[in-house]
C-alpha cells in the first residue's frame, strides 16, 4: 500500500484521464481502419473477387481490434461511473444506432459468401458499409455535442437527469464533427487497403484516400473556426479542488466563447495535438501519393492520435460539460471514483494492458502481408 499512498488523488485521476484519452485513440486506430474500409467497400472494389480481397484484409483481425472499445467502456463505467451514467444514457439512442451498425459487420464477414448470388453478396456488401460509416459518423456527432456541452442536470442527491433527444444531436457543429470522423477513417482505411492489398484495389483506394486526406484537412480546420466562432466552451470560475468528493455540484462554470482555446494559450505544448493532427494527415496524403506504405499507415495513425488528444487538450479539466445546468458540468476533478478504486484498477492496468498490446502484436505479425485475389482463388488462409 506505501504505492497507494504515494499516488495522490489528484495524480489518479490524471493518470485515468489519460489511459481514457489512450484508449480511445488506440480504438480508433485500430478498428477505425476497419471501419474505414467498410466505408470503402463498394468504391476501391468493382468485382466480387476485388470484394472478397478487401474483406480478407481485415476479417482475421477486426474483431481483435474492438477489444479497445470494450476496454474504453469499461474503464469509463469503473473509473468515470458520472460520465459513464450520462453519456450511456443521454446518448442511448444513438449507442444503439452504432451498436446495430457494429452487429453487421460479422453477420456480414460470415453470411456474405454463404450463397453464390450476385444479389445476395451485394446486399451483404452495403451491409458491411453501414456497419463501417454510421459508427465513423456517430462517434464524430458524439464528440461534437461533448464540445458543445450535452443538456443534463444534477439534483442534490447526484440523481441524473437528461433533457435532450437524438434528433436534438445531429445539430450543424455535430454533423461537421462527423463528417471529420468519417473523413478521418477513410483516410486510415484506404491507408490500410494500401499496404494490405495490390493492383486495381490498391490503386483506388490511394485515390480515395488522397481525397479523403485532403478533407480531413479542410473539414478540421473548418471544424477548429467553427469552435472557435461559434461554440461557447466551459471555464470553472470557484477555486479548483483536485482532491475532494467528487460532486461536480461543489463547483461554478461560466460559459464564454474561445475558452477551449485557453489550454493552448496557457499551455503552448498542447498546440502540438493539432499540429499532429494536420500534418499527419498532410503527410499520409503524400505518403499515398508516393506509395509510402508502411509510412501512410504510420502518419494516418498520427492524424488521429492528433485530432483525438486535440479534443482532451482543448476541455481539460472538463469530461463532460452541462449546456443547461453549468455547475454540473464533468470535469476530470469530482466525476471519478475513489482513490482506492482508482489505484486498484491502474495496478490491473499495469499488467494485463502489455499482455493485450503483446498479443495484438504477435497476431499482425502473423498475419503480416498481403491478401492477393491468387491467395482468394486458392482459399488458402481466407475464410471470408
Amino acid at each position: 500500500m506505501i504505492l497507494h499512498t504515494l499516488l495522490d488523488y489528484d495524480v489518479l485521476r490524471v493518470i485515468w484521464w489519460v489511459l481514457l484519452g489512450v484508449l480511445l485513440v488506440a480504438f480508433a486506430v485500430t478498428d477505425g481502419f476497419d471501419l474505414g474500409t467498410g466505408t470503402l467497400l463498394p468504391f476501391v472494389a468493382k468485382t466480387d473477387l476485388e470484394r472478397r480481397v478487401v474483406i480478407n484484409s481485415v476479417g482475421p483481425v477486426w474483431e481483435g481490434n474492438q477489444v479497445w472499445l470494450v476496454l474504453g467502456g469499461g474503464a469509463i463505467f469503473a473509473a468515470w461511473p458520472q460520465l459513464y451514467a450520462v453519456s450511456f444514457s443521454g446518448f442511448y439512442l444513438a449507442m444503439f444506432a452504432v451498436l446495430l451498425a457494429l452487429i453487421l459487420r460479422p453477420v456480414g464477414f460470415k453470411y456474405r459468401s454463404k450463397r453464390d448470388d450476385p444479389r445476395w453478396r451485394a446486399t451483404w456488401d452495403w451491409a458491411l458499409f453501414v456497419g463501417g460509416f454510421v459508427p465513423a459518423l456517430i462517434f464524430g456527432v458524439a464528440m461534437g455535442n461533448v464540445l458543445q456541452g450535452v443538456p443534463f442536470r444534477l439534483e442534490p442527491d447526484m440523481q441524473i437527469f437528461y433533457d435532450g433527444g437524438f434528433f436534438g444531436l445531429l445539430n450543424p457543429f455535430a454533423l461537421l464533427c462527423g463528417l471529420v470522423s468519417v473523413a478521418m477513417l477513410v483516410m486510415h482505411g484506404a491507408s490500410w487497403l494500401a499496404l494490405k492489398t495490390e493492383g486495381a484495389v490498391a490503386r483506388r483506394a490511394r485515390n480515395w484516400g488522397m481525397r479523403a486526406a485532403v478533407a480531413v484537412v479542410l473539414l478540421y480546420a473548418l471544424a477548429g473556426w467553427a469552435l472557435w466562432a461559434f461554440v461557447d466552451g466551459y471555464r470553472i470560475t470557484s477555486e479548483i479542488v483536485t482532491t475532494g468528493a467528487s460532486n461536480p455540484l461543489f463547483k461554478t462554470v461560466a460559459g464564454e466563447g474561445g475558452a477551449w482555446f485557453a489550454n493552448y494559450a496557457a499551455h503552448p505544448w498542447t498546440l502540438a495535438a493539432p499540429v499532429l493532427g494536420f500534418l499527419g494527415a498532410l503527410l499520409a496524403l503524400l505518403g499515398l501519393a508516393r506509395r509510402w506504405e508502411g509510412l501512410t499507415m504510420l502518419f494516418s495513425s498520427l492524424s488521429i492520435a492528433g485530432i483525438i488528444l486535440s479534443v482532451g487538450a482543448s476541455m481539460f479539466p472538463f469530461i463532460l460539460p452541462s449546456s443547461i445546468q453549468a455547475a454540473a458540468s464533468l470535469t476530470v476533478w469530482d466525476s471519478s471514483s475513489s482513490h482506492l478504486t482508482l489505484f486498484i484498477m491502474l495496478v490491473g492496468t499495469c499488467i494485463f494492458l502489455p499482455l493485450i498490446i503483446g498479443y495484438t502484436s504477435w497476431v499482425y505479425k502473423v498475419l503480416w502481408g498481403k491478401v492477393d485475389a491468387a491467395g482468394i482463388r486458392d482459399g488458402k488462409g481466407h475464410a471470408y
